[in-house]
């Protein structure tokens, strides 16, 4: 039997707030969970192992997250969990998504996963609200192997995307992946930690992804309205909310109520925003049109065309860890 977990007692928190909700929340949810089972060079947290403790803490504080969602009929909700691990090989994991897609309230869950798991427990979910963010890392599976596993997705007929970072190493097989997924299916392209792309290099991921521009250069982003701390928030394992990944500024605790009172329009405080759980909520941008219906999925409205014949990569080294984008404090692999 594992050990209880600790989380604050009800009479140490105080009183929910009485202002009500927005009509609709987008919560990016991360909790302890750290470990991974690939071992990607461009990822800090590659091979690493949670404690059991770590893991039993993980496990509570995703419970009482879900319960908190499920409780909140008056809202509705899309979930986009982003683990620093590999969440979908945990339990937990699998049984809170497949809860929350059976709410009514729950228009959207999904999670952030290198599909190294099965993936027959989905069959168990509203296939209509649940969705992968799956990213393909060639270094760490077969070709083979994972694109059975999105065969699989699409028999059970689960929404999902496919991502590969852009890595100059990658080129072939995200060419590769890219021919053999099904037209339909969007296939990202995440700018390499630490690489700036000519204009060539550029078009060579453009041929691959035709929102490739997106993700090439961070945006400007200071003073520009944001949808983050007003409609879309993130949310840790001890339930502190902040208005996204990428500002440390709290608005309070959700188990509390607290942050309701900090929720509403701001300007980002930040210089500039290079990564996509990011940037697609600015404003200024056109990525909610884009991606409409999809955005916690990365999975646009419509499927753009491929190209069918995407010029050639100009030769180039593979480039040092130092310097560049900081996509490394968003997400797992550094591009998930």
């Amino acid at each position: 039997m594992s050990s209880p977990v600790d989380l604050p007692e009800p009479t140490l928190l105080r009183p929910a707030t009485d202002r009500p909700l927005p009509a609709h929340l987008t919560l990016l949810y991360r909790g302890p969970l750290a470990s991974c089972d690939y071992d990607c060079p461009y990822c800090p947290f590659a091979k690493r192992r949670d404690s059991p403790g770590t893991l039993r803490a993980d496990r509570a504080a995703l419970e009482r997250f879900t319960d908190w969602v499920a409780g909140r009929t008056g809202t509705r909700f899309s979930v986009l969990f982003t683990p620093w691990g590999e969440g979908l090989t945990r339990s937990w994991y699998r049984r809170a998504i497949t809860r929350l897609s059976h709410l009514p309230h729950v228009e959207r869950v999904a999670i952030q996963t290198n599909l190294s798991g099965r993936t027959a427990w989905l069959a168990d979910c509203d296939r209509d609200s649940v969705a992968l963010w799956t990213t393909y890392h060639p270094g760490e599976v077969d070709h083979e192997r994972f694109l059975q596993k999105t065969s699989e997705l699409t028999e059970l007929g689960v929404r999902f995307s496919v991502g590969v970072v852009g890595q100059p190493e990658h080129l072939a097989a995200a060419r590769r992946m890219r021919a053999d997924l099904p037209e339909g299916v969007y296939l990202w392209v995440n700018a390499a930690e630490g690489l700036t792309y000519t204009d060539a290099e550029a078009e060579v991921w453009q041929g691959i992804d035709p929102h490739f521009h997106y993700s090439r250069d961070p945006h400007p982003s200071r003073g520009a309205p944001c949808r983050t701390g007003d409609t879309v928030l993130s949310v840790n394992g001890d339930g502190d909310v902040r208005r996204c990944h990428f500002v440390d500024t709290p608005l309070g605790n959700l188990y509390d109520g607290s942050f309701a009172d900090g929720l509403g329009p701001s300007p980002c405080p930040l210089t500039s925003c290079d990564c996509h759980i990011g940037y697609v909520h600015l404003e200024t941008l056109d990525l909610y049109d884009v991606f409409r219906g999809g955005v916690v999925e990365r999975v646009p409205a419509v499927t753009p065309p491929r190209s069918r014949n995407p010029p050639d990569a100009p030769h180039r080294p593979v480039p040092s860890e130092a310097g560049g984008r900081s996509d490394l404090r968003a997400l797992p692999g550094a591009g998930w």
